[in-house]
């Protein structure tokens, strides 16, 4: 039984909505933003991802901690099966996270210093791997918010 059935709605909502806006971030960044920087002059991508990092920065790392904390309130909150949901979309917004401060932040320090000097040989590959970091940061968003739905939407609708 919930000891805070008072707090499990709200705490639902908050956890859906910073998820959402995280997987929503994420996903118009894989979709839009990275398919773009692509087509476009590298020295136009360098200029352009480093103006783009300053702002997404404080932005994205408030919503992931949102996302982060709201997701295991709403673990802490539950029981059973849907405390393991909500306690995996916990882990897997952690995951996106580390995977952006261990992985994209300091590609983006490289870009930033590349923007003022040029590139380096090997930056096709270095760039690749940055993409990487961000399609594995992006699925486990996207994860995380579908598995929170699924506490909220059934799957499967009983039959009448």
């Amino acid at each position: 039984m919930n000891d805070h059935p008072r707090l499990v709605p709200a705490v639902r909502t908050l956890s859906l909505l910073f998820t959402g806006l995280l997987a929503g971030a994420f996903g118009y960044g894989a979709v839009n933003v990275a398919q773009t920087f692509k087509a476009v002059p590298l020295d136009v991508r360098l200029t352009f991802h480093t103006a783009l990092m300053k702002m997404n920065g404080p932005v994205m790392q408030t919503t992931m901690g949102l996302a982060m904390l709201s997701s295991l309130a709403l673990a802490v909150l539950l029981r059973g099966a849907a405390r393991r949901l909500a306690a995996v979309a916990s882990a897997l917004v952690a995951t996106s996270f580390l995977v952006t401060r261990f992985g994209n932040v300091p590609i983006n320090g490289r870009i930033k210093v590349w923007a003022v000097t040029g590139a380096p040989p090997d930056h096709a590959a270095i760039l690749r791997r940055w993409e990487l970091f961000n399609d594995v940061r992006t699925v486990a968003a996207l994860v995380a918010f579908l598995l929170l739905l699924t506490l909220v939407t059934p799957l499967v609708r009983p039959s009448r």
